[in-house]
């Protein structure tokens, strides 16, 4: 039997659930605005159900992201908030649980081709993770979807004295190969060259995780895996800004039906396991039940 570490669930799709308004491609920057107790809340449900790590809202606090926002001036202040939420989360709970922050794709999520070139990424990302590390206890990459984001983002985060997690988002139709056509395996020398400690799939239908890890698993680390329950990443969706009210959820991807899929991946040689859009707090607490009938241990970070 494994120890697994349970992550939380997704944050943006929760948020739009939770708080009426117009949509807009900076959601979860705007409900933290208005209504950051809201933000707490959803912390809060994760670690009820079980979670051993909660991830910021900070996904979208982006250089490019703010700056098409007219907001830039703000991204200090907000990374701090969002830490500042996740802390009271934690500290409300007064449970043994890790903070990780939240690093997201420059450019557009699923969009690598019109993400930075590494070198013009790297400085950004180092900005961002010197906000977020005093505060937080891992750092993740999270939706990289092609090689050289990733080179961007790794180079950004080295020696900020944290445990760097590098989640790589993945081809809906063929899951061994990244969003940009990438092979998985494209992504070993970045693995070899840099401080990551464990790579992971994420934000991509759970089939196409299936066909993946096996081979993220072959590149010799700690591997984890987080699906999203949407039914396709439409090409409206994939336009810089995009509201996310132009995705559908999923029908066939209940608590059960979710749980079953992290099972196989734990099963398979997962050790980080949780969920991301549109897979909320009943999906981790029934995880977390699923994981100790199968005689696994959760663990914390």
């Amino acid at each position: 039997m494994a120890e697994v570490i349970l992550l939380d669930g997704g944050m943006g799709q929760e948020l739009v659930t939770r708080h009426p308004g117009q949509k807009t491609g900076l959601w979860g920057t705007k409900v933290m605005l208005e209504a950051p107790e809201t933000v707490v809340a959803v912390h809060s449900d994760y670690i009820a159900a079980g979670a051993t790590v909660i991830t910021l809202n900070s996904y979208g606090l982006l250089h490019d992201r703010m700056e098409r926002a007219g907001m830039l001036d703000q991204l200090g202040d907000l990374t701090r908030l969002a830490c500042d939420l996740g802390q009271k989360a934690r500290d409300e709970a007064g449970v043994d649980v890790a903070i990780a922050g939240s690093l997201g794709p420059m450019g557009w999520s699923y969009r690598p081709d019109i993400a930075p070139p590494s070198d013009v990424a790297a400085p950004l990302y180092a900005e961002l993770v010197a906000m977020q590390a005093p505060h937080v206890d891992l750092i993740i990459g999270e939706t990289v979807s092609s090689v050289d984001t990733a080179r961007g983002l790794l180079m950004g985060a080295q020696g900020c004295g944290k445990p760097i997690w590098l989640a790589l988002s993945v081809d809906e139709k063929d899951g061994t190969l990244l969003r940009s056509g990438e092979d998985i395996n494209d992504i070993s020398p970045l693995l070899e060259e840099f401080d990551v400690d464990a790579t992971l799939l994420n934000c991509s239908p759970p089939e196409a995780i299936d066909a993946g890890l096996p081979v993220l698993e072959e590149l010799g680390w700690t591997t984890g895996a987080y699906a999203n329950g949407f039914t396709e990443i439409t090409a409206d969706f994939a336009q810089a800004s995009a509201s996310v009210d132009l995705l559908t959820k999923r029908t066939d991807l209940g608590p059960d039906e979710y749980a079953k899929f992290a099972c196989r991946w734990v099963d398979q040689g997962a050790r980080i396991v949780g969920g991301c859009c549109e897979v909320g707090p009943a999906h981790i607490a029934r995880l977390k039940e699923r994981l100790v009938e199968a005689g696994h241990t959760i663990r914390s970070l």
